[in-house]
């Protein structure tokens, strides 16, 4: 679907929203200091004629970010809420999308399992994780946090100014968070809670949540998850036959709190996070009054939960309308487009081992790929070549777009074990398939990275 083909339905759907929602008022003639200087024809194109410069993020073969154009339904939903333009920071400024926030939310949880829980969007993971983050230091204020080396880097700026210390963790060979490197620390520092990733953005590794969580408990750590970019798998954890290891997504129902960015694989505009917490009583941190709002109903508002004010209500919109159509279920709605973003991704691993020119690090857990070049030896000239293809790539006709990502040559080595490490880091090459089309793209993108290395 595209989304010129909502245009009829998204024309009407604003003559009605128009006419129930200010059609029983007086009519508004337009002041004249809103007529624009120019018209918004040319306004328009010549901003089209800019945006055009953007990188094909919507094409198979960008397969470079974490990047794609939103599912026209939650693209036409925030449009249509745009014009009322609702924030949800409170009853007073967005009634039905804070409504339409709560339910989303509730579905969100569903991927937790919890039955009890308090939760609300944010503006992307960054937020969402410093909120998490700062209910471990309300509750732990003199404790660290221990976080893998393979996490993000959100966690260590949000880390950084909320005052905490952070702790790092060595990975696995598959990438994951190393058991034994944290234990280790817990053993030898008071951890105030240990932030677990499910779906790392470098490479879609999953840490062992199902041993995480009983490790931390064992010396009164909290769990915190970062499913930013993973958590929506969890619906194929749970099919008849999981198609994702389910060990670490049936362990979220023991965690402490969660983080879920719909702006990934929940087919939402940017930006759109979510933070959850098991205990809603963790409420009274953010405990705080307004003299201007919180005066249309005695319910609990969403900013009284929230560290932002503006939200935007549009967001909760757009989200709670792709729920509808795509429910949160392993074998409809939202699982078949996540199954396909595997087959994709697995297909391509098993196409580059059959590759003369290039090799896959290894099996994807999610549906990112690292892989790189055949033949070349020292990490210094892996690094050198990676960064050429990646450029010569962009550049053939049709251009294929990869992402580069920098490893530790001592990691490297547990799956290239040829590598002559003449620097601590190198650079593979990286390959993110978020989009359900790609399974039907994997063999042109791979004849597309094998042409641009012939030349």
């Amino acid at each position: 679907m595209r989304p010129i083909e909502l245009m009829p339905t998204l024309e009407l759907s604003l003559r009605t929203l128009w006419e129930r929602w200010l059609g029983h008022l007086p009519e508004v003639a337009a002041h004249p200091s809103t007529m624009p200087d120019r018209s918004p024809e040319e306004v328009l194109f010549r901003l089209v004629a800019r945006l055009a410069e953007s990188y094909p993020f919507g094409h198979p073969q960008y397969a470079a970010q974490m990047l794609k154009p939103p599912h026209p339904i939650a693209w036409a939903a925030y449009a249509l809420a745009m014009v009322i333009n609702p924030n949800n920071h409170a009853l007073d400024g967005g009634p039905a999308t804070t409504y339409l926030e709560r339910e989303a939310i509730g579905e969100l949880a569903r991927l937790t399992g919890w039955e009890t829980f308090l939760g609300h969007l944010t503006g992307g993971g960054t937020v969402a994780n410093l909120e998490a983050l700062f209910v471990s230091r309300e509750l732990h204020p003199d404790r660290p946090v221990a976080v893998g080396e393979n996490a993000h880097y959100t966690h260590r700026r949000m880390a950084h100014l909320l005052g905490l210390s952070v702790r790092p963790i060595a990975m696995n060979a598959q990438g994951g968070m190393d058991l034994d490197a944290l234990e280790d620390m817990l053993r030898r520092e008071r951890i105030g809670t240990v932030v677990a990733t499910l779906g790392t953005t470098g490479m879609g590794a999953l840490d062992p949540l199902e041993e995480i969580v009983p490790l931390a408990r064992r010396y009164g750590a909290r769990v915190h998850v970062d499913g930013a970019y993973g958590g929506y798998f969890a619906l194929l954890a749970r099919g008849r036959v999981p198609e994702v290891e389910p060990g670490p997504f049936r362990a979220l129902s023991e965690v402490d709190s969660f983080v879920v960015d719909p702006h990934k694989h929940g087919l939402q505009p940017y930006g759109c996070g979510a933070v959850l917490f098991r205990d809603p009583a963790v409420g009274r941190f953010y405990r705080h009054d307004s003299p201007y709002t919180y005066f249309t109903s005695s319910e609990l508002h969403l900013g009284e939960v929230s560290l932002e004010c503006s939200r935007a209500g549009a967001a909760a919109a757009a989200l709670w309308a792709t729920l509808q159509a795509f429910p949160l279920e392993p074998d409809r709605g939202m699982g078949p487009i996540l199954s396909a973003c595997l087959r994709a991704a697995r297909d391509f691993y098993r196409a580059l081992e059959r590759s003369e020119h290039l090799r896959p690090v290894l099996a994807p857990q999610l549906d990112i790929v690292l892989f790189g070049l055949r033949g070349k030896s020292r990490a210094s000239e892996l690094a050198s070549a990676h960064e050429q293809l990646f450029r010569s790539a962009a550049r053939i006709d049709p251009p294929v777009y990869v992402g580069l990502y920098r490893v530790p040559v001592r990691w490297l080595r547990h799956h290239w074990p040829d590598i002559i490490p003449d620097q601590a880091e190198t650079t593979v090459l990286r390959a993110v398939f978020m989009r359900p089309e790609q399974e039907a793209w994997t063999d042109r993108i791979l004849d597309g990275l094998e042409a641009a290395i012939q030349g």
